[in-house]
């Protein structure tokens, strides 16, 4: 056995490396560790290179009530110099030893942030609809579902979640995104909320490294014929129909009694009705008397005559004016709140 003299001369408290560098990407900021990119919260990368210093030194296994302190020197913006003190007891005797580790921060690019600077992506979503062009709120509201979708998504710590691109297209909105799943989950939210259909248009694109074939997959989203706050009618003899909802069978409210309306399970989203217009194209009229439980006269807005018309179960006795339509049907009165935000029922 050495003698504490003999025993110290080759004694190093600490194993510390000559250098250390972390690889940060200059776009987004994320760390390589490891095998992968990590995102991290930090506006600069002093933390960083504490933790990276800390992981790499080593303590001697005979060092006792060990303590260390690190002093980090910025010496340029690529390079922060560790200070590093530690002491602990060593055969009972107290042993202090100083190391200092350059740790350089080297800038590249992330695969993630590579794939979307070279305009990456494996699927898109088309919003198309049927028989129309998708509305400017319908457009708007998909574009924010494919963003919450990728948002919660990168929440998770899935750094292949990103939407590359999204186009205006003359009969709709194109979304690219980073993956065939995830552009299949965008799609499926879309049609959950704002309803229609979506089908899938594979096309081959490559192999990888193993010979498996790879697919680029179009997620075509078919918004329904009618959208909330359209006014149809189906054509059934009683009367016009203010669209409320489009998820799964139709439904709405009937403009001359105020009764609820839903399509058959045959009919769906999409029943065979004529459109004669919507929400927005109503106005505001006068009420000249109020007749009975079911009939009402109002001024025609158009003609300024006097005009006898149903009174839908939403009209009050006592309203002074009431918004309504002039179709090819003739006057209906619509619910009030469906002229402020008829749109604003698809999500409710």
């Amino acid at each position: 056995m050495l003698c504490d003299e003999c025993y110290f001369e080759d004694f190093d408290l600490v194993d510390a490396p000559e250098r250390i560098e972390v690889r940060v990407c200059s776009r987004c900021g994320a760390v390589h560790k490891g095998n992968r990119w990590v995102d991290i919260d930090a506006e600069d990368y002093t933390d960083v290179a504490i933790d990276r210093v800390t992981e790499s030194l080593g303590v001697h296994l005979k060092a006792e009530d060990v303590r260390w302190g690190v002093d980090p020197e910025q010496v340029d913006e690529n390079t922060i110099r560790m200070h590093c003190t530690f002491s602990g007891l060593v055969r009972g005797t107290h042993r202090e030893e100083s190391v200092t580790v350059p740790v350089h921060i080297s800038k590249e690019t992330c695969q993630r942030c590579g794939r979307i600077a070279g305009g990456y992506y494996s699927s898109i979503v088309q919003l198309r609809a049927r028989e129309r062009l998708p509305t400017a709120e319908e457009e708007a509201r998909a574009v924010e579902i494919a963003e919450s979708y990728i948002a919660d998504r990168e929440a998770t710590g899935d750094r292949n979640a990103f939407i590359t691109e999204t186009l205006d297209a003359d009969d709709g909105v194109d979304i690219k995104i980073s993956t065939n799943q995830m552009g299949a989950g965008v799609a499926k939210r879309i049609v959950r909320e704002l309803g229609g259909s979506v089908e899938e248009y594979p096309t081959l694109v490559t192999e990888d490294g193993d010979g498996n074939e790879v697919y680029r997959v179009t997620y075509a989203v078919r918004l329904p014929a009618f959208s909330p706050g359209d006014v149809i009618d189906p054509d059934d003899g009683d009367g016009p129909v203010l669209v409320r909802s489009v998820q799964g069978n139709l439904k709405g409210v009937r403009l001359t009694t105020g009764d609820a309306y839903e399509a058959s399970f045959e009919e769906g989203e999409a029943p065979d009705a004529r459109r004669l217009g919507t929400a927005d194209d109503a106005v505001d009229t006068t009420v000249v008397a109020v007749e009975d439980e079911y009939a009402i006269q109002v001024l025609d807005p158009d003609t300024y005559e006097s005009k006898t018309i149903a009174r839908p179960s939403y009209v009050d006795s006592d309203a002074d004016s009431v918004p309504v339509l002039s179709s090819r049907a003739g006057l209906h009165i619509l619910p009030s709140d469906a002229v402020d935000g008829a749109a604003a029922d698809v999500r409710e």
